[in-house]
């Protein structure tokens, strides 16, 4: 029979030359789950960007009030209303300038500058604006810690002991996806005296309905998996099975909820106090000081810019910081 020399053929293929002692070498070194999960959100620039912007306000909204001697709540009239002024950045326009030209520190022979300027009652803007981003960031924190605890625990348990759990469970989170968030929230504050803890209470009434939800879908999704069912054969208790198996395979989508969760709860605080609900004066946050500064936006425009920068860019990095953990912890873009 003729040999053709298109056909292909088992003798065709040769393996290729190896030691045996190498057959069984690991190319490159392990990575855990978290350590390529960081590596991933290295590269994307924009997320990486956020968490150092994130990182340089939080540290300014810690020490940027000790920067001066003024307080946040000190008042002192003879500096009411003074424009921004830092020396050496006056080509920047902090040059002590009114809108109409003026040099309001020559006129009022005031020495000292106000960096961000002062308000009506002489209190420094500076000092205001990083104490207000100071209790703004405290607030959205501890509303997306509360919410994480609460929503994991719940949507754990719901998920993890299911059946007749499970659905009265989902009933309740049912009942309260159906009560507009905002109306609760604004009655709760009426009902209580508007502060830090009220705030943070109204928010958590409804605010740990999410993480609960995509906990339970979580756990629901790994505890039919192989290695839950082995270590339930080995004998392994409710405890160390949710301990050490399901709560570690979902601290990926619970960190980023909770990414999305801090904004969010700044932006109410934010809103609340806009609208004369939130935070009373003299303590700042950066709801007050946008409501504050927005009543005299076309007089003194400083005292509306610097608290609603700080808090565009809260709001901004905190989101895109969100969507890198997303796809940082996402398995599907590895490469």
């Amino acid at each position: 029979m003729r040999h053709n020399p298109s056909e292909i053929t088992d003798d065709l293929f040769v393996p290729s030359p190896m030691e045996e002692s190498k057959k069984e070498e690991i190319t490159s070194p392990p990575e855990s789950f978290w350590k390529e999960a960081w590596n991933r959100l290295l590269k994307n620039k924009g997320a990486f960007f956020s968490l150092i912007m994130i990182l340089i306000i939080t540290l300014l909204a810690i020490f940027g009030p000790m920067l001066n001697p003024y307080e946040y709540d000190e008042q002192n009239l003879d500096r009411s209303n003074l424009p921004p002024l830092i020396p050496g950045l006056e080509w920047l326009g902090f040059n002590g300038e009114d809108t109409n030209g003026v040099n309001v520190y020559e006129q009022r022979e005031i020495s000292d500058p106000a960096w961000f300027g002062t308000d009506e009652f002489g209190r420094d803007l500076w000092t205001r604006v990083w104490k207000g981003t100071q209790i703004s960031l405290f607030i959205g924190l501890m509303a997306a810690l509360l919410d994480l605890l609460i929503g994991v625990i719940y949507g754990g348990v719901s998920a993890y002991y299911g059946g007749r759990v499970d659905d009265v469970m989902q009933r309740i989170i049912e009942i309260l996806i159906g009560i507009p968030n905002l109306i609760l929230i604004i009655l709760f504050i009426l009902i209580l005296e508007p502060g830090i803890t009220s705030i943070i209470l109204a928010m958590i009434i409804t605010g740990w309905v999410n993480m609960a939800r995509i906990v339970r879908g979580q756990v629901l999704q790994l505890k039919g998996q192989e290695f839950i069912l082995a270590s339930r054969t080995l004998g392994a208790s409710h405890r160390r099975l949710i301990g050490r198996h399901l709560l570690p395979n979902v601290l990926g989508p619970v960190i980023v909820t909770v990414m999305f969760t801090i904004p969010t709860a700044i932006f109410f605080e934010a809103f609340l106090s806009f609208i004369g609900l939130g935070l009373q004066p003299p303590l700042a946050s950066l709801g007050t000081l946008i409501e504050s500064g927005y009543q005299e936006m076309r007089f003194f425009p400083y005292k509306l810019i610097f608290p609603a920068i700080v808090i565009s860019l809260i709001m901004i990095c905190f989101n895109v910081l969100g969507d890198g953990l997303r796809d940082a912890f996402d398995p599907k873009m590895r490469k």
